[in-house]
């Protein structure tokens, strides 16, 4: 759980920024998807929980895609940052 620890820091840097914002967002959305995804290691028939996990994943894929879109540099210093996959261009 060292990327837990990770995200947590950011988060609370973060915390005097402005909370709307998308990099904001997305570290929120990330943290929220690695307890989901420890929690569904648990309990695999959780299908509730698989569903949520679904669409906060697209939440987060929407977010990424449109950093991309406006400010690359920001976009790759968050991605290596939060340790994530570049996302694929449609």
């Amino acid at each position: 759980m060292v990327k837990n620890s990770f995200i947590s820091v950011i988060f609370q840097q973060k915390k005097e920024e402005n909370r709307g914002s998308v990099e904001f967002q997305i570290i929120s959305f990330t943290n929220k998807i690695r307890r989901l995804t420890s929690h569904l290691e648990l309990h695999r028939k959780d299908y509730l929980s698989q569903r949520g996990l679904r669409k906060i994943l697209g939440k987060r894929q929407r977010l990424l895609s449109y950093l991309s879109k406006k400010n690359k540099i920001r976009y790759k210093e968050l991605i290596s940052e939060l340790d994530i996959r570049e996302s694929k261009n449609r």
